[in-house]
């Protein structure tokens, strides 16, 4: 080891993508930024492996975790002199996922009460070696890091269920990165993508999750200590199942149909509570689907019941109260949940309608407090869960879904305001939910600047007061991408607020969106919008093209993200051509009513979007749901293709 008061300035083939100004640079790129991080002079030059010294801790995930990131660095073979680093278990709490970590000259030392901590401590140093990295030795700045997070729990939420279902594999490289970033809750949201058994019908041709696939995912998960969190829906959001019989004649609220907001013909949509068939089938679905999975948390979901009161339950609805059969229900689920020793985590947006009813909730009952645009209400709604002691998470989102390319900004202020509000307010935990409406149309890559910043802001609060000056293309840049040209992570930001050109920002989505999916036969309501902001917002899009015909990808991820920001950037071209031309007629106006060329030229742009967003999908997902996915645009095809 060698110790040098030097400034570190770049030389030789170190990787253009991690050259760094400074110390400060390259401690400003952790994520999460630690709480309390000191820098000393000096630095430590790290030649030949390390020797690790972790008495009795060789089988925790921290040592194994360790040593897989050694062994990605290309170093010596050790020597006497090689530079030595413990792990050092402290007396204290057990659970605890506090940790310091020292770099100075003689070593590194890492410490916590916990191993949990310790485990967070190792992957503050992987970031530290991956900043670090020379050709055959890593230069580490001295320092002192005191680090816990601000949350106990800090988890994503995956839609597997409007229409993408990733593989295995995908998820398992997901989970690795989150727990890189020390998340510790791992949601996957089901309402019919898992391989129940005598239910065969409704999940067929979803390319479900099977029992094996979760505890595959559960061990997973476990080794860098991700609570995976069994999540299915059991109230609302149930037409996958309901379009079935004997499901529709027996369980719906409607059997009939009801017209709602993920279909443009009626269907039937949400369970009858007052069926006592209803709690039944929900019994069903729960002993085969909770014992694959170790956590003792479960999400029941509960949210939208959109239904409820306009069908057989009517009669009791209007006798006692819609919000009162709901939370009738809700007791009757959280019975059979609680009996099988989990703690019930529901959505809180029918309940916090009737606040007066919070105290009436069981006391072990977890509220999950969701809302996706930067203005909403969470100090106002958690307010009153925390007023009635009731534990809650906030649950804020990527803002992925409904956009193509998502919506950066907003993303970043309403994971800001969840983040704030649940820490003045007691939160349990952040839940950051990325979303899948209308045909999970965005890439997985353009959920990852969300995904990061729910990852800093829920380990460290402090970063919610500024979310607009992290530096999350930064951290893509190094982490994910090794961008030598360092512009991918710039431009999946940058595309991501593209949606700020149109001069309208529609709730939970962006404005070229509907042009290209969703209903496109439904007349827009686009307040503020003109024909100037097509065209401000194509020539944003050549811009970012030009950035990313320069780019310089490096790895798989980077690569597969390239091609996907790509068509990201085509598609929403195409939108933005068809909405330019939809605007001259008349928002109000089919796209039939367009000039037969003019249509034919637009058909002509979509139809190779839709074939590559075919391919791209299948480089990550299961082929079920493809079909519906692609059918979101599909629908917009025909329409260009009708006759004149």
């Amino acid at each position: 080891m060698r110790r040098s008061n030097e400034k570190i300035r770049p030389w030789g083939e170190r990787r253009p993508s991690l050259l760094l100004r400074d110390v400060k640079d390259q401690l400003s790129l952790l994520c999460p930024r630690p709480r309390k991080l000191q820098a000393a002079v000096g630095e430590l030059v790290i030649s030949r492996a390390p020797r690790v010294s972790a008495k009795d801790l060789e089988q925790t995930p921290a040592a194994r975790r360790l040593q897989r990131l050694l062994s990605n660095v290309t170093l010596a073979a050790p020597a006497d002199d090689s530079v030595r680093i413990e792990l050092t278990l402290t007396p204290g709490d057990a659970s605890s996922e506090a940790y310091t970590l020292d770099i100075h000259e003689g070593g590194i030392e890492i410490c916590s009460s916990g191993e949990r901590g310790l485990f967070y401590a190792v992957c503050t140093l992987g970031q530290l070696l991956e900043l670090g990295r020379l050709p055959g030795a890593v230069r580490l700045p001295s320092l002192h890091i005191e680090d816990q997070p601000s949350f106990a729990r800090r988890g994503v939420m995956l839609d597997i269920s409007r229409d993408k279902v990733p593989t295995l594999a995908t998820t398992l490289e997901l989970v690795e990165r989150l727990g890189s970033l020390k998340l510790n809750e791992l949601q996957l949201y089901m309402e019919h993508t898992f391989a129940y058994a005598g239910h065969e019908k409704v999940w067929e041709h979803a390319s479900p999750f099977t029992g094996a696939d979760i505890e595959a995912l559960d061990g997973f998960c476990k080794e860098r200590y991700i609570d995976l969190v069994p999540n299915q829906n059991s109230f609302g959001h149930m037409q996958r199942w309901l379009a079935f019989e004997p499901y529709r004649s027996e369980l719906a609220e409607a059997p009939n149909g009801f017209e709602h907001a993920w279909n443009p013909t009626r269907e039937p949509y949400g369970l009858c509570p007052t069926e006592p068939k209803s709690l039944a089938f929900l019994d069903g679905l729960y002993d085969q689907l909770l014992p694959h999975f170790s956590s003792h948390t479960f999400n029941v979901g509960l949210d939208e019941t959109f239904d409820l009161g306009l069908g057989r339950s009517k009669e009791a609805c209007e006798e006692r109260g819609t919000e009162r059969v709901y939370l009738h229900f809700l007791k009757e689920i959280h019975g059979t949940v609680s009996r099988r020793g989990f703690a019930m985590q529901f959505w809180g947006d029918i309940i916090i309608k009737r606040p007066e009813l919070i105290p009436e909730l069981p006391r072990d009952a977890i509220a999950m407090e969701w809302g996706y645009e930067f203005d909403h209400p969470f100090a106002e709604n958690v307010a009153k869960f925390a007023a009635a002691g009731l534990r809650f998470y906030v649950c804020p989102g990527t803002s992925t879904w409904n956009s193509i390319a998502g919506r950066t900004e907003n993303a970043l202020l309403n994971i800001a305001s969840a983040v704030k509000h649940g820490a003045a307010h007691g939160a349990l935990g952040v839940l950051n939910t990325d979303w899948g409406d209308n045909g999970h149309l965005q890439p997985l890559c353009v959920s990852y600047v969300g995904l990061f910043a729910g990852a800093a802001m829920s380990w460290n609060a402090e970063d919610a007061q500024a979310p607009l000056e992290l530096p999350v293309a930064e951290w893509l840049d190094t982490f994910v991408y090794e961008d030598d040209s360092r512009r991918l992570g710039s431009i999946t930001r940058d595309l991501g607020n593209v949606y700020r050109e149109m001069g309208c920002r529609p709730h939970n989505a962006s404005a070229l969106f509907y042009f290209i999916a969703g209903r496109p036969g439904q007349p827009l309501q686009l307040p503020g919008t003109e024909r100037r902001h097509f065209d401000a917002t194509l020539a944003q899009l050549k811009k970012l093209d030009a950035e990313l015909a320069a780019a310089r990808p490096r790895n798989e991820e980077a690569r597969r993200s390239h091609a996907e920001l790509g068509w990201a950037s085509d598609a929403l071209k195409v939108a933005c051509r068809i909405g330019r031309e939809r605007f001259a007629i008349g928002l109000d106006e089919p796209l039939s009513n367009l000039d037969p060329a003019v249509r034919e030229q637009l058909a002509s742009e979509l139809r190779p979007v839709i074939e590559r967003h075919k391919v791209l999908w299948l480089g990550r997902n299961r082929p079920g749901g493809l079909v519906d996915s692609a059918g979101q645009m599909q629908r917009v095809l025909s329409q260009l293709r009708a006759e004149a």
